[in-house]
């Protein structure tokens, strides 16, 4: 699913200029597919489609306002669930930039979700700047809580003036870090990459994954929400249950640096 939010361009700022294109994954409910998931709060795996309701909430709050700005939300619909047809550990995909990844575990399906939509977001929108959110890994979780969100980037301009946003907001978010050590772990014997790079460093490594699938040129952010999109008690901002975290934060961001002042 797209939105398209065409605003008046500044002066220099032209659609194709300095467009941002913020991307989110839905699954309704994610089972974790072959791969399943415990039974025990396989209910609260509706929280998987809190990216979703991120950039709905964002485009609907642009649109409201009428924001100047150049904005794409790119939403990938999908379920994870078992059956006979279902993707299996083992299987090898290919995705649409052409790499081949080997699937070691079908309950890390977002992230081969989001590197199609990422990489056809750049292809058809050609954006000066990505935003990705996901509930992507537990392993952010581990990292940070419930307090904040994972931040990871390829570019400090872009990633500095998020963070500036989210503070001002009162929305967590912490940078983490990357490089080339959390890249070798996705290395696969049989494809061009694995989906997952083992337990340690998951959070990391999935966002490893994602840059692969990020063009040179593009200023780009992973926001990792698995920690933030849903909460078991009420919080300063939200009441118990989905948060919408994020809404105010990139609200903030496009206003103060895509639209003219």
């Amino acid at each position: 699913m797209i939105i398209a939010i065409d605003g008046p361009a500044a002066s220099g700022k032209g659609t194709l200029g300095k467009r941002l294109a913020a991307h989110f994954g839905l699954r309704h409910l994610d089972t974790g597919g072959i791969s399943i998931k415990p039974a025990a709060g396989m209910e609260e795996m509706t929280m998987d489609m809190g990216g979703a309701g991120t950039v709905a909430g964002v485009m609907r709050t642009l649109a409201v306002r009428k924001a100047k700005a150049n904005v794409v939300g790119l939403v990938g619909l999908v379920e994870n669930m078992p059956d006979g047809r279902a993707q299996r550990p083992g299987d090898v995909v290919r995705s649409m930039k052409g790499d081949t990844i080997e699937v070691i575990n079908t309950d890390a399906e977002g992230r081969l979700v989001l590197a199609d939509v990422l990489w056809y977001a750049q292809q058809r929108f050609k954006p000066k700047d990505v935003i990705n959110l996901a509930t992507l890994t537990g392993a952010i979780i581990i990292a940070l809580g419930h307090e904040n969100t994972g931040v990871f980037s390829n570019n400090d301009d872009l990633c500095n003036a998020f963070l500036k946003a989210a503070g001002a907001e009162g929305e967590g978010a912490w940078r983490m870090p990357m490089g080339d050590a959390y890249d070798q772990k996705l290395k696969s014997r049989i494809a061009d990459m694995m989906n997952v790079g083992g337990r340690d460093g998951g959070a990391i490594t999935a966002a490893q994954f994602l840059a692969r699938f990020i063009a040179p040129e593009t200023a780009w952010c992973h926001l990792d929400i698995a920690g933030t999109a849903l909460l078991k008690a009420d919080s300063t901002l939200a009441p118990k249950g989905a948060t919408g975290w994020g809404v105010m934060a990139l609200n903030r961001l496009i206003r103060d640096r895509y639209e003219p002042r």
